[in-house]
């Protein structure tokens, strides 16, 4: 396995996350490291976002809530918005990072399988 590719500061990183604590955390985080950040919270958002503005590194949270507008399209979850990012050829080559509170045993080689760059466990309760 190749080791994740690094991102150069000034970078632009799409964080796509249901949770506003995360998507705060994630934002003051990555902007205090001198990067453009764009967040959004749902993944129809995320795809028009990615395909738009070409993000050096995406963060793709892998659960939504049950909401008609997420699955519109067939997406599910990110790892649907991942398989779909990864069809596309101007996102084919940005490292999708998958973020997840789930157990990683089975969550994990589902994201890798799917073309994630790696995988990061959140811890619950943010």
């Amino acid at each position: 396995m190749n080791p994740p590719a690094t991102v150069p500061k000034a970078s632009k990183i799409l964080v796509v996350d249901d949770n506003p604590i995360i998507q705060q955390t994630l934002y003051y985080a990555l902007r205090d490291l001198c990067h453009r950040v764009l967040v959004c919270g749902e993944l129809t958002e995320a795809l028009n976002i990615a395909r738009k503005e070409v993000p050096n590194l995406i963060l793709l949270d892998i659960n939504f809530p049950p909401d008609a507008s997420i699955f519109s399209g067939g997406l599910r979850d990110g790892i649907s918005a991942l398989a779909w990012m990864r069809r596309q050829w101007k996102l084919n080559d940005v490292p999708i990072v998958i973020i997840s509170t789930d157990d990683p045993t089975t969550t994990k080689p589902r994201a890798l399988a799917a073309g994630a760059a790696a995988y990061l466990q959140v811890l619950r309760g943010l």
